[in-house]
C-alpha cells in the first residue's frame, strides 16, 4: 500500500520509540546523507530509496560498490543480518516485511544494464570542458566548434563527430579567427589529446544514439510504486571525472525537460548523488555555480537531490545551505582538522536539549544517525538520534542470472541494446572533403589537358612556318629527280638539232631504231 504523506526512516527519542518520518511534500527540498566509511550510509540510502519508491516516486541512484542491486530482490529470513534487523525492527516498532522493488539497471558499458548514451551536443561545451579539464583558452575553442557546428547544421552525436569538427576548425583557423577570435593549433591539438584520454576511459560509450529518454527513468510499476533506476558505477569510478560529469549532465537534462510543478504533494523524482565529493573536487567556479543553480531551481520541477558523502564539508556551503533533510552518521575526529569539521557539522543542526549534537555525531553506532527533517511550513526539525529502519529488499549484490532477468523484464532492451550511427558531422565533413578532393583532382586534370593542348598548338605553328616561308606568293611544285633528267636531255637534244653534226647523229639513231624493228 502506498503511503502518500510520509516516509518512515527509523525510531528516535527515548528508547528509539518515537517514529522519525520525512514529509513527502518536502522531499524535493534536497538532503544530505553523510558519515565515515562503515557507519551505515549505504543502508540508509537503500532505505530512503525504498521509501520513495513505495510512495510512487521514481528514484535514480549510482551503485558504486555493486551492493545496491539487492533492491531488485526481496530480503530473506535466512540472510546473515536477518536476526539483527529483526531486533532493530522490534526496537523501533517497525513491522519487518521483506519484498523487492521495481528496478531498472543502467550501465555506461552496457554490460550490467541497459546502455546509457547521450550526444555530444546534449552534453554541451561547459560540461565537456569540465570533463576534459580544459583551460579557458581551450574551452573557448571548444565553444567556437559548437557554434560553427550549429550554424552549419553539423550534428555532434559522438566523439568522432567532435574530433572531425575540431579538425575542420583547425584547418580553417584563419577564416574562423576573423569571425570568432584566435584559434590556435596548440589549443585544437590539446583538446584532441584530451578526447583520446576520454575515449580510453570509456567516454566513447557514453556518446551516441539512441540517446537516453528521461521518460524511461520516470516510470511507475503497475502497483503504483516508482521505478528505482540503478546506474552501475563500479567501473565508472575508475574515471571519477566522467562519473561526476555524467550525473551532473543527467541533473541538467532533468532541469531542462521537466515541467514546473510548484510545491507538489510528493517529488516527481529523487536523485541520490553518491560519492558527491567527486563532483566538487577541483571544480572550477563556473561548474560549482551551475550545480548551485540547478539545485536551487530544480526544486520547482519536483526533483529532490540527495548528496551522499563522507563529510558535510565535501559539499560547498552555498549548496549545503539548501539541503533541508539530513541524516548524519558517525564522524571520526582523530585530528584537529577532523574535530573542527565535526564541530561545524553539529552547527548545521537545530539543537536538541536532550543531548549534545556534536557528542552524538561522534558516538552514534553503525545503523544509527543524527537526523533532522523538515517539518510543517518547512521548519527544520530538531536533531534526533535515530535508529535507521532495516531495508525490506536484499542487502548486497545479486547474481548475474538474477540481474539478467530484471533487465529483460523492463522491456527496454530492444530500444537501447543496439547503437545507431546516422550521418552526422563526421560523415558530412568527410563527404565534403571527398567532394573537394575530387573537384581539385578534376580541375588539375583539366589544367593539364589545357597545357598539353597549348603545347601541341605551339608545335603545329612552328612546323607550318617553315613550309610556308615568309613570301605570300605560291611556289610551283618541286620536280622529281626523273623529271629533271628528261628536261635536261630534251634541252640538249634541241641544241644538237641546231647543228649539222647533231642532225646527222639523230638520223643515225633513228635509222638504227627502224632497222631493229
Amino acid at each position: 500500500m502506498i503511503d502518500e504523506t510520509t516516509i518512515f526512516v527509523g525510531g528516535g527519542g527515548a528508547g528509539h520509540a518515537e517514529a522519525q518520518r520525512m514529509l513527502l511534500k518536502y522531499g524535493n527540498r534536497h538532503g544530505l546523507v553523510a558519515g565515515a566509511t562503515g557507519t551505515g550510509k549505504t543502508v540508509t540510502l537503500q532505505t530512503l530509496a525504498e521509501g520513495f519508491s513505495a510512495a510512487g516516486v521514481p528514484v535514480i541512484l549510482a551503485d558504486v560498490k555493486g551492493d545496491l542491486a539487492g533492491l531488485a530482490m526481496p530480503g530473506s529470513d535466512a540472510a546473515k543480518l536477518h536476526a539483527p534487523f529483526a531486533e532493530r525492527a522490534a526496537t523501533i516498532g517497525y513491522a519487518l516485511s521483506y519484498g523487492a522493488f521495481p528496478v531498472a539497471f543502467w550501465d555506461l558499458w552496457g554490460e550490467q544494464g541497459h546502455p546509457v548514451r547521450t550526444t555530444v551536443a546534449e552534453m554541451g561545451p561547459l560540461l565537456l570542458s569540465r570533463l576534459m579539464d580544459l583551460t579557458e583558452a581551450q574551452e573557448g575553442v571548444l565553444n567556437i566548434a559548437f557554434r560553427i557546428a550549429d550554424e552549419e547544421g553539423l550534428a555532434l552525436l559522438d566523439l568522432k563527430d567532435l574530433q572531425a569538427m575540431l579538425a575542420h576548425v583547425g584547418q580553417n583557423a584563419k577564416e574562423i579567427g576573423l569571425r570568432y577570435g584566435n584559434v590556435s593549433a596548440a589549443s585544437v591539438g590539446a583538446i584532441q589529446r584530451q578526447l583520446l584520454v576520454l575515449e580510453g576511459e570509456g567516454g566513447a560509450r557514453l556518446f551516441g544514439e539512441p540517446a537516453l529518454a528521461l521518460g524511461d527513468m520516470l516510470r511507475r510499476a503497475p502497483d503504483g510504486r516508482g521505478q528505482v533506476n540503478i546506474l552501475a558505477a563500479d567501473r565508472l569510478m575508475a574515471a571519477p571525472r566522467l562519473y561526476a560529469t555524467f550525473l551532473l549532465w543527467l541533473l541538467s537534462e532533468l532541469f531542462e525537460e521537466l515541467p514546473e510543478v510548484g510545491d507538489p504533494d510528493r517529488p516527481t523524482l529523487v536523485f541520490f548523488f553518491d560519492e558527491a565529493h567527486l563532483l566538487f573536487d577541483d571544480a572550477p567556479k563556473a561548474l560549482v555555480d551551475k550545480v548551485e543553480q540547478v539545485a536551487r531551481l530544480i526544486r520547482s520541477k519536483g526533483v529532490g537531490i540527495y548528496f551522499v558523502t563522507q563529510n558535510p564539508e565535501d559539499v560547498p556551503d552555498d549548496i549545503l545551505g539548501q539541503l533541508g533533510n539530513r541524516v548524519q552518521h558517525a564522524l571520526r575526529a582523530f585530528t584537529a582538522k577532523d574535530q573542527k569539521a565535526l564541530a561545524r557539522a553539529a552547527q548545521n543542526y537545530r539543537a536538541n536539549p536532550a543531548f549534545d549534537t556534536e557528542t552524538a555525531i561522534r558516538e552514534v553506532g553503525t545503523g544509527e544517525a543524527v537526523t533532522s527533517f523538515l517539518q510543517a511550513k518547512g521548519v527544520p526539525g530538531m536533531a534526533e538520534r535515530t535508529l535507521i529502519r532495516p531495508p525490506a529488499s536484499r542487502l548486497g549484490p545479486i547474481s548475474p542470472d538474477e540481474r539478467a532477468g530484471v533487465i529483460a523484464a523492463t522491456g527496454l532492451q530492444a530500444k537501447y541494446a543496439t547503437a545507431v550511427d546516422r550521418d552526422s558531422a563526421f560523415e558530412i565533413l568527410r563527404d565534403r572533403a571527398e567532394r573537394a578532393a575530387r573537384a581539385a583532382a578534376e580541375a588539375e586534370e583539366a589544367e593539364e589537358r589545357k597545357a598539353e593542348d597549348e603545347r601541341e598548338f605551339a608545335r603545329a605553328r612552328r612546323y607550318e612556318g617553315k613550309a610556308v616561308g615568309r613570301s605570300s606568293a605560291k611556289r610551283a611544285p618541286r620536280a622529281s629527280r626523273s623529271d629533271s633528267i628528261v628536261e635536261t636531255f630534251g634541252k640538249s637534244l634541241a641544241r644538237q638539232l641546231g647543228s649539222q653534226a647533231g642532225r646527222t647523229l639523230v638520223r643515225g639513231i633513228l635509222g638504227g631504231l627502224f632497222k631493229s624493228r
